[in-house]
């Protein structure tokens, strides 16, 4: 921000003559907005079976979020976006795991804002074992629950039952336990 300041001519007894302006920007916490960047550059020339393990190392290094897109490029290539969201003190790990891992020259990154629900686990029992659930509050409120794949996928392996039957159970046992229809 910048900050100017300035006098009057004028003398007024028991007041200042003075005026002081600050120009700024509210900060993006005080929004409830969280500060991130985006990390991304444009592949066309390394074989598509690294991206898995690129993921895996950004994850590692502590990515919030990765995920690749189909892109068209030059000279009518076929091509993929990596996209790498972080926070920026993470920035120059994850550039450099851009440059380790894939064949990029280059890698761009922008400030980018994220408003990101409450987030807890809530455990459930089913017939199959214990599940947690995911939940996605604002203001108290349940806006969005999900049984985690892991577990529901253990339980599937473990009891020789469709994963599909696991979430539906895990489900509906997060309704009866939050009293949520």
């Amino acid at each position: 921000g910048e900050v100017g300041y300035g006098a009057g001519a004028g003398d007024h007894p028991g007041l200042p003559n003075v005026l002081r302006v600050t120009i700024g920007e509210a900060l993006a916490s005080e929004s409830g907005l969280e500060p991130l960047l985006m990390l991304e550059a444009n592949v066309d020339d390394m074989n598509p079976q690294i991206c898995g393990f690129f993921a895996e190392r950004a994850f590692a290094a502590g990515s919030l979020d990765v995920f690749f897109a189909p892109v068209q490029m030059k000279k009518n290539r076929p091509g993929l976006l990596f996209s790498v969201l972080c926070r920026p003190e993470q920035r120059e790990t994850l550039m450099d795991l851009f440059f380790q891992e894939t064949t990029t020259l280059g890698v761009r990154s922008y400030e980018v804002f994220r408003r990101a629900l409450d987030r807890e686990f809530v455990p459930v029992s089913t017939p199959y074992g214990e599940v947690r659930i995911k939940v996605a509050r604002r203001n108290g409120q349940v806006l969005n629950f999900s049984p985690e794949f892991e577990d529901c996928r253990r339980l599937a392996e473990e009891n020789a039952v469709p994963l599909r039957k696991i979430f539906e159970e895990a489900a509906v046992a997060f309704r009866n336990q939050s009293g949520s229809r």
